[in-house]
């Protein structure tokens, strides 16, 4: 199955997620949708605010925050649609399956939350 996303949106999708600090973004964009830069400031106090501009930057043009103004503010939402279609691309509706019940019991026998992250935790790679 050919994937609709061009070669170039694909890799300004994964370049966009490789970044720690732009997952934490997507993160508090998806727990407070249409929160404005001075909220996502917030939750990221070790990093500037011009920083955080610029990893909003990559992540408008890989397509996984829409911006809209309101006035002096512009308003901040996550969009999953990339990241979706980079799912259908490698899934199939059987492997989608199988995949989600093995990271179920993976939860499960690691004892860890099913639950997504939150935007003020910090995490590891190890839990």
């Amino acid at each position: 199955m050919k994937s609709p996303m061009t070669p170039d949106a694909l890799d300004a999708v994964f370049f966009a997620l490789a970044s720690e600090p732009r997952r934490r973004v997507l993160d508090v964009l998806k727990a407070e949708p249409g929160c404005n830069l001075v909220r996502v400031c917030e939750f990221l106090p070790e990093i500037g605010r011009f920083a955080v501009m610029k990893h909003l930057g990559v992540l408008e043009r890989a397509g996984l925050v829409i911006s809209q103004r309101q006035g002096r503010e512009r308003r901040l939402w996550f969009d999953a649609t990339p990241i979706q279609l980079v799912y259908e691309r490698w899934t199939t509706e059987f492997s989608a399956y199988w995949a989600a019940r093995l990271t179920r019991l993976k939860y499960s026998a690691e004892g860890a939350e099913v639950t997504p992250i939150h935007p003020t935790r910090r995490t590891t790679r190890h839990g």
